[in-house]
């Protein structure tokens, strides 16, 4: 047996997702209206080329999972399959591989986010529920740019945004941060103080649409958050905009309603292992990523 493999019962087995794997990949996730793209497998499969996965009946591909590893915290995404093999016990297999692959990372805690009649699903594999996320969908452009006391993010200031997010976090997303913030057509914009920073956030931006995320900001820093939050929005004018974040922040949430963003779904943020949460204020990267 390849190393590359992992045979299960009942013909089915997981390989490493390939470039090859794209187009499939995309087909499956937007029958979940993800609205991926190639690009986005492109991404994911750089940043952690061992931990994305492919299950597979003979040569039938059956469904995907993708994982990150990051330092003491891991996280799954795009865990899905064809519609005829669930209850079947292929999403099962999909997730063995994936939380493997990630303890053989030495992650403490592995994360991920469920829709809400999944949980139990999860529940049975040792993830226990944390906080509820709200997916919200609007158009950038909502807020004049004011926001003096926001600088936008320069190449210098990299390494201070990931020494911060990881002194809030926890986690190490060097890797994750670095590939977002050095491609050209995102956006990131930070709150200096003194010789470092108080708080960032970042936006991911494609042909017609952007993600905001993260946004990392210290717990009571309301008014901050609200900031830099504003800032990023005035600058995605005309964009379709998507943002992933805690129920539980009713001022960004808010902020984000009186400017015409709306509800999209739900998710619960699940954790295997000890809570990663260091009680800050917080947008999510992306569902796939954490």
């Amino acid at each position: 047996m390849s190393q590359n493999t992992q045979e299960y019962p009942c013909m089915m087995h997981v390989e490493k997702m390939s470039t090859a794997d794209f187009s499939f990949a995309v087909q499956l996730a937007n029958t979940m209206n993800w609205n991926m793209t190639i690009e986005d497998f492109e991404f994911i499969l750089k940043l952690e080329p061992e931990g994305c996965f492919v299950l597979l009946s003979g040569s039938e591909r059956l469904g995907i999972c993708t994982t990150i590893s990051l330092g003491s915290l891991g996280w799954i995404g795009n865990l899905i399959v064809k519609e005829a093999y669930r209850k079947e016990g292929a999403g099962s297999l999909l997730l063995q591989q994936a939380i493997a692959y990630l303890k053989s990372k030495r992650t403490e805690t592995i994360g991920l986010y469920a829709y809400p009649h999944l949980t139990s699903f999860y529940e049975s594999f040792g993830f226990k529920p944390d906080i509820d996320f709200m997916i919200l969908q609007g158009k950038g452009g909502a807020f004049p740019q004011e926001e003096t006391e926001v600088h936008k993010a320069e190449k210098q200031h990299i390494q201070k945004i990931i020494e911060f997010d990881s002194q809030c976090l926890g986690a190490n997303r060097q890797k994750l941060l670095e590939a977002i913030l050095q491609k050209t057509e995102n956006l990131c914009y930070i709150l200096p103080e003194n010789a470092g920073i108080s708080g960032y956030v970042a936006a991911k931006i494609s042909a017609s649409a952007a993600e905001v995320g993260p946004l990392v900001c210290p717990v009571n820093h309301v008014k901050a958050a609200k900031k830099l939050l504003k800032a990023v929005l005035s600058r995605l004018s005309g964009l379709d905009v998507s943002i992933c974040l805690p129920k539980k922040e009713a001022a960004l949430l808010n902020l984000l309603r009186n400017a015409g963003f709306r509800e999209a779904f739900r998710v619960v943020r699940m954790f295997l292992g000890p809570v990663a949460d260091r009680r800050c204020i917080y947008i999510a990267e992306s569902l796939e990523r954490g």
